[in-house]
């Protein structure tokens, strides 16, 4: 993960442990050779978050920013409405918690079992978990408009490179998704996890704690993923009124029909200098590359 610059508000700011964990382990393997040698690979482990001493889920991550990620999954799971109720936020991996406390304590979250009563596992890696209102409220949604929230395919190819030299847990252990935080070219924070949720729920705890409000605030930002594009990432990425969204993955049928809903761009398959603009192609100024004159073959 990029290094995590000040916050950028004078707002009373919940306290952070700062626990990231060992992203990878050294293994030793026996390779099709016969040949033993090391490598790593992703160290995987559970964290279970609580708030105010209740339970709410156990996550599998890597521990990269475990504060963020518990910060960014209240955030989009919208069960915690502002930041400023929460006062701290305490990682112990002997325990493998993370234990949210809020400054009015327990019963400052209103309605909190009924919030948190219907779950539904998603396609996630790692199997992520929405809470099912979410899905009730993603019409409050309010997006910039295409006139005002757009990106140029020379803009795209940038982020696709940067994306492709950036260093990467999965470069050297693969079995990680990544995503990242563009504000035009400028790679504004990069993390990488077990799963692509876990990874978007830690960028949303990036953005909460660096002074972007709670609804519309990433406008003039485009998210980039690894993973594909279901509709658990599509909504958690139009919570964070980000309305261009990148993927080196496909689109899933529903995340494709929620993003036309939303007047989202999507795209998929993006890769250096390839793409597929799925929808929201009113946001996007193409500069396609000029047609290849056709091979003439000349028989003997």
């Amino acid at each position: 993960m990029l290094p995590l610059p000040e916050p950028r508000h004078d707002a009373v700011l919940p306290r952070l442990t700062r626990a990231a964990a060992p992203l990878t382990r050294e293994v030793e393997v026996l390779d099709e050779f016969g040949q033993r040698r090391a490598i790593h690979i992703p160290a995987e482990r559970p964290l279970t978050l609580y708030v105010d001493k209740r339970e709410v889920v156990t996550l599998m991550t890597l521990g990269a920013a475990p504060e963020l990620l518990a910060l960014g999954y209240l955030r989009n799971q919208q069960l915690v409405d502002s930041l400023a109720e929460i006062e701290s936020v305490t990682v112990d991996w002997d325990v493998g918690a993370a234990a949210v406390k809020t400054r009015a304590g327990p019963g400052a979250v209103s309605d909190f079992e009924a919030r948190t009563a219907k779950r539904i596992v998603t396609t996630g890696c790692g199997q992520g978990t929405m809470f099912g209102s979410l899905m009730d409220q993603i019409d409050r949604v309010k997006l910039p408009p295409p006139a005002t929230a757009r990106i140029r395919q020379g803009t795209l190819q940038a982020l696709n490179d940067a994306m492709r030299k950036v260093d990467s847990v999965h470069r050297r252990a693969g079995s990680v998704h990544g995503c990242a935080l563009f504000r035009g070219t400028e790679m504004l924070t990069f993390v990488e996890d077990v799963g692509r949720h876990n990874a978007i729920d830690t960028i949303a705890g990036w953005m909460w704690m660096h002074g972007d409000a709670p609804l519309g605030y990433g406008g003039d930002k485009v998210f980039y993923t690894t993973g594909r594009l279901t509709s658990e990432m599509v909504t958690k990425a139009a919570q964070l009124g980000v309305p261009i969204v990148i993927s080196r993955n496909g689109v899933t049928q529903m995340g494709y029909e929620l993003a036309g809903q939303l007047g989202m761009a999507l795209f998929g398959r993006a890769s250096q200098k390839h793409f597929i603009c799925y929808c929201g192609f009113e946001r996007f100024d193409a500069e396609p590359e000029p047609e290849r004159p056709a091979v003439r073959v000349v028989s003997s």
